[in-house]
């Protein structure tokens, strides 16, 4: 019966220790691994000629990966050209008209200077001089009005140009390109489906650093400083975590209260300081992997 007891006493001391032990060994901060995710969108109208990512892909920033259909639009980029092509003859029509009127004008003005000097002798009468000087005018108002026209032709090709950067730039948009580096996480879209601007096509996340998003109390946050670097614990196994290196990334600004997914009602009901901590990724990390931190 002594002996009894004896054990007792010595598994209730073991349990007591080893709960002492997972005390002490507690982290102090909890909370899930997260990735800056982007969902990039259709920017034009049309079937989808090519889209081949799948998940799981890695592209770089500015990667072409799709394009949609731009048929309509390279045929309207055609007819601009075109009417762009007759005004610029029209133009040149005008500049002709120019050159004709200034030579005539040239011509005019030698002969009213010559009969000018004729009517300082009294060889020619002033009627003959004023004859002149108004062909003279007239000259000069023609060339004035071929240049007002000009002006009208400049503005409407200023209008075919702007017509022709609008369809290049929806030409433009409708390449898929790839806004960042990172790892497709998601597809929504498939080639030959027709689709439109603003529909998502694929979800991208850079995965090569994560972050840990944890919360911790107000008597912790005086410990935690931008920079810092601290020990971030991943499960390994049922039993043990793997270490890993982590670096204080974002402190919040306001406290909020503990999330409903923080363990009890009790829990919950504090006010907490979230704290996001940046994490190299071997490839073991994945999003919404649970994590803990230790700070000091």
């Amino acid at each position: 019966m002594k002996s009894i007891k004896i054990i007792a006493l010595s598994l209730l001391a073991t349990a007591f220790l080893s709960s002492c032990d997972k005390s002490e060994n507690k982290s102090d901060a909890y909370g899930n691994f997260e990735a800056v995710e982007i969902t990039v969108a259709a920017q034009s109208q049309g079937e989808l000629e090519l889209f081949t990512l799948e998940k799981g892909d890695e592209l770089a920033a500015g990667q072409l990966v799709g394009y949609a259909d731009t048929t309509t639009l390279h045929l309207s980029r055609m007819e601009l050209q075109a009417q762009k092509q007759a005004v610029k003859t029209r133009l040149g029509n005008l500049n002709a008209q120019i050159e004709v009127q200034e030579q005539q004008l040239e011509n005019l003005q030698t002969t009213y200077a010559r009969i000018e000097k004729l009517v300082a002798d009294k060889a020619a009468t002033q009627q003959k001089l004023d004859d002149i000087e108004g062909k003279v005018k007239l000259a000069q108002k023609q060339i004035e009005a071929i240049r007002v026209q000009k002006q009208g032709v400049y503005a409407e090709l200023e209008v075919l140009d702007v017509k022709q950067q609008q369809i290049d730039d929806k030409i433009g948009n409708a390449l898929i390109r790839n806004p960042v580096k990172g790892t497709v996480i998601n597809k929504f879209a498939e080639q030959g489906e027709l689709v439109v601007p603003g529909k998502p096509l694929y979800k991208i996340a850079r995965l090569d650093d994560m972050e840990l998003k944890v919360y911790v109390s107000g008597a912790q946050l005086p410990h935690v400083k931008l920079g810092q670097e601290v020990e971030v614990l991943i499960d390994e196994n049922r039993e043990s975590n793997r270490k890993l290196k982590g670096t204080v990334s974002w402190i919040a600004d306001d406290a909020e209260f503990t999330p409903k997914v923080i363990q009890t009602k009790k829990e919950r009901v504090k006010l907490v300081y979230a704290v996001k901590v940046k994490v190299p990724n071997d490839g073991t990390l994945k999003i919404g992997m649970p994590g803990e931190v230790n700070f000091n």
